[in-house]
Order: structure tokens, then sequence, then C-alpha cells
């Protein structure tokens, strides 16, 4: 039997050099979705955890100065839980009756919001604006009355007779999801185990920063020093990233709240309620928010400057976001690109499920960009 020639052996290389890079992909697509499916299983075991150690981050800094000030530190954290439970309290005590109370409004009255919608649309496109009929068609055909009682589009009417029709469902069942979920006993074990995880994380901070890679199944070794590299990249990114976010997410609730009581919306605190846990997630949020809110604005008043309004308003939060909140809160130590941060979120909330994967994958992605620097797109220094 003869040897390949060399061309043969190239492409022999070839082949088992893609057939290798496939494998790695596989296995790293079968890794994420495993992990998605694990963080799915077990959420109710960890996102008690996880909002402990946010809320740990929070008051860590606080702990910390009231520990330099010879206070001891268990005592500094019961004196912080204690302060801290009374300015949520506070807030809660104020803002919290009135979410209640808009939220019943809103249940009772989907049914007329949704009928009061199908109307609005119809007249809309009846007579839209006079700066939007130069951008419209002109009807081809001699209007006659359909479904949805539109003469001059039969697709858009059907559409919005099937959104009108399913709004009710959709909320009658999102509504019964949210009663299940918030009257079960492992929710209620969640949030009293927070404040108990909460301090000790804070009561062991320092052990556990120092001796963290003691408990790592490895040898000392270069390999050891790289993985501790990696995990502490990780860590850093997730302490900054969700004690900056939490923050940035109750700046934008508050101005989301105030603007939208400016522009005389309905359900103003309980669309800035939503907001503080939403926009934890960058642009998702703010979108959902917005969307909702123009629906709110056009039921409600039914013509195009009050949802022109709030679209303002949303723009002005995001601008304020991006130019002054974030910077002066973040900074650059998440480092990537507004582009980078839609794709991890998007990526997140599909592969690692709901809104945990989409708040993990953006401090997970500036982790990635980190050792994708140090290992892949720059030569490793001395």
């Amino acid at each position: 039997m003869t040897p390949p020639t060399q061309k043969q052996a190239r492409i022999m290389w070839f082949a088992l050099t893609g057939l290798a890079m496939a494998t790695v992909i596989a296995l790293i697509v079968a890794a994420i979705w495993g992990l998605g499916r694990v963080l799915n299983l077990l959420s109710p075991v960890l996102w008690p955890l996880a909002v402990a150690a946010v809320v740990a981050c929070l008051l860590s800094p606080v702990v910390d100065y009231l520990e330099g000030k010879k206070i001891p530190r268990s005592r500094a954290i019961l004196l912080v839980f204690v302060m801290a439970f009374a300015l949520v309290l506070g807030v809660l005590a104020s803002v919290i009756p009135q979410v209640v109370l808009e939220t019943e409004e809103l249940a009772s009255n989907v049914p007329e919001y949704a009928q009061r919608l199908q109307s609005h649309i119809n007249a809309f496109l009846a007579q839209p604006p006079e700066f939007l009929r130069h951008f419209l068609p002109p009807p081809q055909t001699p209007p006659t009355a359909n479904a949805a009682g539109n003469p001059n589009n039969p697709a858009l009417a059907s559409a919005t007779t099937w959104l009108t029709g399913s709004l009710p469902e959709m909320s009658s069942w999102l509504l019964s999801r949210i009663v299940q979920v918030a009257s079960g006993f492992g929710l209620l074990a969640g949030l009293a185990l927070i404040p108990v995880y909460a301090f000790h994380f804070l009561l062991q901070k320092r052990g556990i920063e120092s001796h963290w890679r003691e408990y790592l199944p490895l040898r000392d070794s270069r390999a050891k020093e790289e993985l501790v590299f990696v995990l502490e990249s990780i860590r850093q990114y997730l302490v900054a990233y969700f004690r900056g976010q939490v923050l940035v997410a109750i700046c934008d609730a508050v101005l989301y709240t105030v603007g939208f009581l400016a522009v005389g919306v309905n359900y103003a605190f309980l669309l800035g309620f939503a907001a503080v846990l939403l926009t934890m997630i960058p642009f998702l949020g703010a979108l959902v928010i917005g969307i909702t809110a123009l629906t709110l604005a056009f039921v409600q008043y039914g013509d195009w400057q009050h949802p022109a309004l709030v679209l303002a308003v949303v723009a002005v939060v995001q601008t304020l976001e991006g130019l002054v909140i974030s910077p002066k809160i973040m900074g650059n130590r998440v480092g990537l690109p507004p582009l980078a941060i839609i794709i991890a979120v998007m990526a997140g909330t599909t592969l690692l499920g709901g809104i945990l994967g989409g708040i993990l994958a953006i401090p997970l992605a500036a982790a990635l960009r980190v050792i994708m620097f140090r290992y892949v797109w720059k030569k490793r220094e001395a």
C-alpha cells in the first residue's frame, strides 16, 4: 500500500482538524444546553443564593466602612441589615399599596382595554394623522367592511382581531401563573433564606476570598493558576456588574415613574416597579417597558401625541442611562460594546433559560472577553 501523497495528507489533516473543531463546538453547545437545564431544574435553590449574593455585594462596602470604625463585623452586618430593612420597608410601604391597587385595576380592565385597543386601531387606520397619509398607499379596491371593521387593510385588521382576541386570554394565563408562583411555599421559603445567606456571605467574606482557591480539586500547578485567574475574572465581573446594575435599574425605575406620571399614563407606579426587575437586563428591559407603556397610552387616550410622549420619556431615560447614570455608577468595568451586550442577552435568555440566563449572560460574556484577550487575541506577557 503506497503512502498518501503530500496533497492527500494535507486534505486528511484538514478533514481531521474540521472534525475535531466540530466535536469541540458540539461539546460546548451540549455543555451550555446542559447548564441551562441544570439552572432550570435548580432554580428554586439557586435564585435565593443569587439574590443573597447580590444583596451581599450591595451591602459589603457599608459593612467594611463600619468595620473600619472599630465596630465588630457581626454587629456591623446586623446594623446594616436594620438600616437596609427600614429603608426598604419605608419604600415598599409607600409604593407597594399603589402597585397592588394598579395591578388589580389593570387585571379587571383588561377586557375593556382590549375592546378600546381594537376600536382605536380601527379609527387610526381609517383616519390616520395628516403627516402619515403621505406614506400610506392609497386603497386599490373599493372599501369593504371586514371582521375587524377596517376598510383598507384586511391583513392588518386580521392581525388586530387576533391580538385583541388573544390579549384577555394571555393576560388571564399570565396572572394565574403569577398567583400560583407567588402562593407557593418554595417562594416564601426562598425569601426567608435570603437574609440568612446574605448574612453568612458578609460574615465569611474575607475567609471566602482568601481560602476559596484551596478547595479547587487541583494540585498547585500552572493549570491551577490559570483556573484561578479565570474564576477570579468571572467573580470580579459578577460583583462589578450586579453592584452597579442594581443601582442603575433603581435610577431607571424612578425616572420611568416620574416620566410616565408627567405624561399622564395610568399604572405609572406599576411600570416603575416592573422596571426595577426588567432593566436588570439592558436593552431588553427597556424595550418591554416601552412597548407596555406605549400600548397603555394608546388605549387610554386614542391619539398619537401621548404615545409620542411615552417614546420621548423612554428615549430620555435611555439617554441619561447611557451618558450619565451608567458611566458614573459602573464606569467601564464590564467593557462590552452595546452590540455584544445585545447578543449576550439574547443568547443567555435562549440557551441558559429565562431572565436568570439573560442576567448572567453579560458578566459571563465580559469574563469570556478577558479570557480571549489573555489566550487568543494578544500575545501573553511574561
